[in-house]
Protein backbone atom coordinates (compact mmCIF):
# COMPACT_ATOMS: atom_id res chain seq x y z
CA UNK A 1 0.00 0.00 0.00
CA UNK A 2 3.12 2.25 0.05
CA UNK A 3 3.39 2.69 3.58
CA UNK A 4 6.73 2.94 5.41
CA UNK A 5 6.69 1.94 9.54
CA UNK A 6 9.54 1.94 11.73
CA UNK A 7 10.25 1.54 15.69
CA UNK A 8 9.65 4.55 18.07
CA UNK A 9 12.85 6.13 19.60
CA UNK A 10 14.38 8.47 21.71
CA UNK A 11 16.18 11.68 19.54
CA UNK A 12 17.79 14.27 21.02
CA UNK A 13 15.94 17.16 19.07
CA UNK A 14 17.98 19.29 17.43
CA UNK A 15 17.46 23.24 16.64
CA UNK A 16 18.72 25.20 13.88
CA UNK A 17 20.59 28.48 14.47
CA UNK A 18 20.24 30.65 11.53
CA UNK A 19 22.87 33.22 9.84
CA UNK A 20 24.48 34.71 6.66
CA UNK A 21 27.15 33.49 5.29
CA UNK A 22 29.34 33.84 1.87
CA UNK A 23 31.11 31.41 0.14
CA UNK A 24 35.07 31.42 -0.47
CA UNK A 25 37.49 29.48 -2.05
CA UNK A 26 39.14 26.31 -0.34
CA UNK A 27 42.49 27.38 0.37
CA UNK A 28 43.62 23.68 1.59
CA UNK A 29 42.66 22.89 -2.20
CA UNK A 30 44.00 26.41 -3.71
CA UNK A 31 47.24 27.58 -5.07
CA UNK A 32 49.49 30.40 -6.35
CA UNK A 33 51.47 30.43 -9.18
CA UNK A 34 54.81 32.58 -9.35
CA UNK A 35 57.64 33.24 -10.88
CA UNK A 36 61.01 32.48 -7.98
CA UNK A 37 63.12 34.85 -10.56
CA UNK A 38 62.39 38.51 -12.48
CA UNK A 39 60.97 37.24 -15.69
CA UNK A 40 58.92 38.02 -18.46
CA UNK A 41 55.89 36.32 -19.78
CA UNK A 42 56.16 35.84 -23.69
CA UNK A 43 53.60 33.19 -23.37
CA UNK A 44 50.14 32.24 -22.38
CA UNK A 45 48.90 28.57 -22.21
CA UNK A 46 45.72 28.83 -19.73
CA UNK A 47 43.04 31.73 -18.83
CA UNK A 48 40.80 32.66 -16.09
CA UNK A 49 37.82 29.99 -15.97
CA UNK A 50 40.01 27.27 -17.55
CA UNK A 51 39.68 23.55 -15.88
CA UNK A 52 43.77 22.73 -15.73
CA UNK A 53 45.08 19.41 -14.74
CA UNK A 54 48.61 18.92 -12.24
CA UNK A 55 51.35 19.61 -14.64
CA UNK A 56 49.86 20.92 -17.14
CA UNK A 57 51.77 23.84 -18.80
CA UNK A 58 49.84 27.51 -18.31
CA UNK A 59 52.79 30.13 -19.13
CA UNK A 60 56.19 30.49 -20.39
CA UNK A 61 58.56 32.80 -18.91
CA UNK A 62 62.30 34.23 -20.11
CA UNK A 63 64.73 35.17 -17.69
CA UNK A 64 68.21 36.56 -18.39
CA UNK A 65 68.63 35.22 -14.80
CA UNK A 66 67.85 31.96 -15.96
CA UNK A 67 69.65 32.22 -19.41
CA UNK A 68 73.01 32.49 -17.27
CA UNK A 69 72.40 29.46 -15.06
CA UNK A 70 71.26 26.97 -17.93
CA UNK A 71 74.25 28.48 -19.78
CA UNK A 72 76.45 27.50 -16.07
CA UNK A 73 74.56 24.03 -16.14
CA UNK A 74 75.68 22.85 -19.79
CA UNK A 75 78.72 23.73 -19.18
CA UNK A 76 79.47 22.05 -15.77
CA UNK A 77 77.83 18.66 -17.03
CA UNK A 78 79.95 18.95 -20.23
CA UNK A 79 83.01 19.36 -17.76
CA UNK A 80 81.62 16.13 -15.63
CA UNK A 81 80.97 14.14 -18.41
CA UNK A 82 84.37 14.47 -19.63
CA UNK A 83 85.97 13.28 -16.42
CA UNK A 84 83.61 10.74 -15.95
CA UNK A 85 84.34 9.46 -18.99
CA UNK A 86 88.13 9.30 -18.00
CA UNK A 87 87.70 7.79 -14.65
CA UNK A 88 89.46 8.96 -11.36
CA UNK A 89 92.71 6.91 -12.49
CA UNK A 90 93.17 9.40 -15.01
CA UNK A 91 92.27 12.82 -13.53
CA UNK A 92 93.33 13.33 -10.06
CA UNK A 93 90.74 13.46 -6.74
CA UNK A 94 90.34 17.06 -6.73
CA UNK A 95 89.56 17.83 -10.23
CA UNK A 96 86.90 14.78 -9.95
CA UNK A 97 85.03 16.01 -6.93
CA UNK A 98 85.16 19.86 -8.31
CA UNK A 99 83.62 18.82 -11.60
CA UNK A 100 80.68 17.12 -9.43
CA UNK A 101 80.44 19.53 -7.35
CA UNK A 102 80.37 22.36 -9.84
CA UNK A 103 77.93 20.04 -11.86
CA UNK A 104 75.32 19.62 -8.89
CA UNK A 105 75.64 23.44 -7.80
CA UNK A 106 74.25 24.06 -10.85
CA UNK A 107 71.73 21.82 -11.25
CA UNK A 108 70.14 22.96 -8.26
CA UNK A 109 70.28 26.31 -9.04
CA UNK A 110 68.51 25.72 -12.35
CA UNK A 111 65.71 23.93 -10.26
CA UNK A 112 65.39 26.23 -7.43
CA UNK A 113 65.17 29.55 -10.51
CA UNK A 114 61.74 27.10 -11.31
CA UNK A 115 62.62 24.20 -14.13
CA UNK A 116 61.40 21.49 -13.10
CA UNK A 117 63.62 18.05 -13.84
CA UNK A 118 62.18 17.06 -17.22
CA UNK A 119 62.50 20.70 -18.32
CA UNK A 120 66.11 19.93 -17.20
CA UNK A 121 66.77 17.02 -18.70
CA UNK A 122 65.41 18.01 -21.78
CA UNK A 123 67.92 20.98 -22.11
CA UNK A 124 71.34 18.43 -20.67
CA UNK A 125 69.75 16.29 -23.97
CA UNK A 126 70.43 19.04 -26.16
CA UNK A 127 74.00 20.05 -24.99
CA UNK A 128 74.93 22.72 -25.97
CA UNK A 129 75.36 26.30 -24.53
CA UNK A 130 72.90 28.11 -27.07
CA UNK A 131 70.26 26.62 -26.52
CA UNK A 132 70.78 28.34 -22.84
CA UNK A 133 67.82 30.94 -23.81
CA UNK A 134 66.42 31.83 -20.24
CA UNK A 135 62.92 30.31 -21.31
CA UNK A 136 61.09 28.19 -19.12
CA UNK A 137 57.60 27.04 -18.40
CA UNK A 138 55.49 27.18 -15.13
CA UNK A 139 53.19 24.00 -14.50
CA UNK A 140 50.16 23.71 -12.39
CA UNK A 141 50.35 22.09 -9.27
CA UNK A 142 47.19 20.69 -8.85
CA UNK A 143 43.78 19.92 -10.99
CA UNK A 144 41.39 22.82 -10.53
CA UNK A 145 39.80 25.91 -12.49
CA UNK A 146 41.75 29.06 -12.67
CA UNK A 147 40.06 31.85 -11.06
CA UNK A 148 42.47 34.61 -11.61
CA UNK A 149 45.00 35.62 -14.11
CA UNK A 150 46.16 39.38 -13.48
CA UNK A 151 49.06 39.61 -16.09
CA UNK A 152 49.24 40.69 -19.52
CA UNK A 153 51.66 39.38 -22.53
CA UNK A 154 55.48 41.25 -22.29
CA UNK A 155 54.80 42.19 -18.70
CA UNK A 156 58.33 42.19 -16.49
CA UNK A 157 57.07 39.97 -13.04
CA UNK A 158 59.28 39.91 -10.09
CA UNK A 159 59.84 36.98 -7.62
CA UNK A 160 56.99 36.04 -5.85
CA UNK A 161 54.22 37.63 -8.03
CA UNK A 162 51.34 35.79 -8.47
CA UNK A 163 50.23 34.85 -11.92
CA UNK A 164 47.92 33.06 -11.77
CA UNK A 165 45.61 31.38 -8.93
CA UNK A 166 43.89 28.21 -9.31
CA UNK A 167 41.17 26.26 -6.95
CA UNK A 168 39.84 22.82 -6.49
CA UNK A 169 35.72 24.33 -6.61
CA UNK A 170 33.96 20.70 -6.01
CA UNK A 171 34.52 21.16 -2.20
CA UNK A 172 34.29 25.21 -1.24
CA UNK A 173 33.98 26.59 2.23
CA UNK A 174 31.12 29.00 3.51
CA UNK A 175 32.16 31.55 6.02
CA UNK A 176 29.85 32.94 8.36
CA UNK A 177 29.95 34.62 12.08
CA UNK A 178 27.93 33.69 15.29
CA UNK A 179 27.33 35.43 18.58
CA UNK A 180 29.78 33.90 21.35
CA UNK A 181 26.17 32.17 22.83
CA UNK A 182 25.44 30.14 19.40
CA UNK A 183 28.98 28.94 19.46
CA UNK A 184 28.43 26.78 22.61
CA UNK A 185 26.25 24.67 20.69
CA UNK A 186 28.10 23.91 17.20
CA UNK A 187 31.07 21.65 17.70
CA UNK A 188 33.71 20.16 14.08
CA UNK A 189 31.11 17.80 12.41
CA UNK A 190 28.46 19.84 12.85
CA UNK A 191 25.82 19.84 10.46
CA UNK A 192 24.89 22.42 7.60
CA UNK A 193 22.74 23.25 5.27
CA UNK A 194 23.25 26.08 2.75
CA UNK A 195 20.49 28.24 0.89
CA UNK A 196 21.71 29.37 -2.05
CA UNK A 197 17.91 30.74 -3.39
CA UNK A 198 14.62 28.83 -5.76
CA UNK A 199 14.37 26.43 -2.77
CA UNK A 200 17.94 24.85 -3.10
CA UNK A 201 19.77 23.52 -0.05
CA UNK A 202 22.91 21.70 -0.12
CA UNK A 203 24.94 19.86 3.13
CA UNK A 204 27.83 21.06 4.45
CA UNK A 205 29.44 20.89 7.76
CA UNK A 206 31.73 22.29 10.08
CA UNK A 207 35.00 22.10 9.88
CA UNK A 208 37.28 25.32 11.93
CA UNK A 209 35.87 27.41 14.28
CA UNK A 210 37.76 30.51 15.45
CA UNK A 211 39.56 30.71 18.88
CA UNK A 212 39.33 34.61 18.83
CA UNK A 213 36.24 36.89 18.73
CA UNK A 214 36.03 39.94 15.92
CA UNK A 215 36.75 42.89 18.43
CA UNK A 216 34.25 44.77 15.90
CA UNK A 217 31.48 42.52 15.51
CA UNK A 218 31.88 40.34 18.93
CA UNK A 219 31.51 37.51 17.19
CA UNK A 220 33.46 34.07 16.19
CA UNK A 221 34.01 33.01 12.47
CA UNK A 222 32.92 29.34 11.75
CA UNK A 223 34.11 28.10 8.83
CA UNK A 224 32.01 25.18 6.71
CA UNK A 225 32.90 22.59 4.16
CA UNK A 226 30.41 21.83 1.21
CA UNK A 227 30.22 19.41 -1.65
CA UNK A 228 30.23 21.48 -4.47
CA UNK A 229 30.52 18.71 -6.98
CA UNK A 230 27.47 20.10 -9.41
CA UNK A 231 29.45 23.50 -9.42
CA UNK A 232 25.88 25.20 -7.66
CA UNK A 233 27.84 27.82 -5.50
CA UNK A 234 30.76 30.02 -6.37
CA UNK A 235 32.98 32.01 -4.64
CA UNK A 236 32.06 35.77 -3.43
CA UNK A 237 28.06 34.52 -3.60
CA UNK A 238 26.22 35.15 -0.08
CA UNK A 239 24.16 32.35 1.19
CA UNK A 240 21.77 32.29 3.85
CA UNK A 241 23.52 28.76 6.67
CA UNK A 242 21.34 26.39 9.05
CA UNK A 243 23.21 24.76 11.86
CA UNK A 244 21.88 22.30 13.46
CA UNK A 245 22.19 21.89 17.66
CA UNK A 246 21.71 19.36 19.90
CA UNK A 247 20.19 20.45 23.08
CA UNK A 248 18.71 18.96 26.16
CA UNK A 249 18.46 15.37 26.85
CA UNK A 250 17.17 12.56 24.28
CA UNK A 251 13.44 12.32 24.03
CA UNK A 252 10.65 9.95 21.95
CA UNK A 253 10.12 11.51 18.81
CA UNK A 254 8.48 10.61 16.08
CA UNK A 255 8.86 12.39 12.58
CA UNK A 256 6.39 15.19 11.68
CA UNK A 257 5.07 12.86 8.70
CA UNK A 258 3.84 10.26 11.70
CA UNK A 259 1.46 12.45 13.28
CA UNK A 260 -1.80 13.37 11.26
CA UNK A 261 -5.09 14.77 12.73
CA UNK A 262 -8.14 12.48 12.74
CA UNK A 263 -11.39 14.29 13.38
CA UNK A 264 -9.66 17.19 15.16
CA UNK A 265 -7.11 15.02 17.21
CA UNK A 266 -3.63 14.18 16.75
CA UNK A 267 -2.77 10.44 16.60
CA UNK A 268 -0.04 8.51 15.25
CA UNK A 269 -0.88 5.21 13.51
CA UNK A 270 0.56 2.30 15.18
CA UNK A 271 0.97 -1.29 13.99
CA UNK A 272 0.69 -4.44 16.32
CA UNK A 273 0.51 -7.83 15.11
CA UNK A 274 -1.20 -7.60 12.06
CA UNK A 275 -3.47 -4.84 12.81
CA UNK A 276 -3.40 -1.16 12.52
CA UNK A 277 -5.44 1.68 14.81
CA UNK A 278 -4.86 5.42 15.27
CA UNK A 279 -3.23 5.97 18.58
CA UNK A 280 -3.78 9.42 20.32
CA UNK A 281 -0.78 11.19 21.01
CA UNK A 282 0.22 14.54 23.22
CA UNK A 283 2.97 16.45 21.60
CA UNK A 284 5.58 18.78 22.71
CA UNK A 285 8.64 20.65 20.91
CA UNK A 286 9.29 20.12 17.81
CA UNK A 287 12.31 20.27 15.91
CA UNK A 288 13.48 20.19 12.17
CA UNK A 289 11.67 16.99 11.30
CA UNK A 290 10.96 15.69 14.51
CA UNK A 291 8.51 16.15 17.03
CA UNK A 292 8.32 15.07 20.83
CA UNK A 293 5.70 12.64 22.32
CA UNK A 294 5.27 13.40 25.53
CA UNK A 295 2.46 10.81 25.31
CA UNK A 296 0.59 7.85 23.74
CA UNK A 297 3.66 6.21 22.77
CA UNK A 298 6.62 4.14 24.07
CA UNK A 299 10.23 2.89 23.32
CA UNK A 300 9.84 0.18 20.94
CA UNK A 301 6.55 0.57 19.30
CA UNK A 302 6.10 0.12 15.36
CA UNK A 303 4.37 3.45 13.97
CA UNK A 304 3.94 4.46 10.50
CA UNK A 305 6.61 7.05 8.88
CA UNK A 306 5.06 6.93 5.02
CA UNK A 307 1.95 6.61 3.45
CA UNK A 308 -0.32 8.64 5.95
CA UNK A 309 -2.45 9.83 3.36
CA UNK A 310 -3.64 6.73 1.85
CA UNK A 311 -3.64 5.31 5.26
CA UNK A 312 -6.30 8.19 6.37
CA UNK A 313 -8.41 7.46 3.45
CA UNK A 314 -8.56 4.20 3.24
CA UNK A 315 -10.05 4.65 7.41
CA UNK A 316 -12.50 6.85 6.41
CA UNK A 317 -13.97 4.84 3.47
CA UNK A 318 -14.32 2.34 5.92
CA UNK A 319 -15.95 4.45 8.77
CA UNK A 320 -18.30 5.38 5.49
CA UNK A 321 -19.27 2.06 4.66
CA UNK A 322 -19.77 1.24 8.53
CA UNK A 323 -21.76 3.90 8.32
CA UNK A 324 -24.27 3.23 5.41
Amino acid sequence: MGIVTSPVKRHRLTEEIIAPGEVTINDYRSSQVTSRITSQVIARHARMGDAVTRGQKLLTLSSVGMAEAQSQLLVADREWQRVKKLGRKVVSERRYIAAQVNRQQAYAKVLAYGMTEFQIGALLKQGDASKATGTFDLLSSQDGTVISDPFVLGQVVEPGQVLMEITDESLLWVETQLSPDDVVDIAIGTPTRIHRGADKWLKGHVVQIHRRIDETTRTLPVRIEVNNARGLLRPGLFVKVALQTAKGEAVIAVPKSAVTLLHGERVVFVLEGYELYPQLVETGDSRSDWVEIQNGLKEGDEIVTRGMFLLKSLLLKSQIGDAD
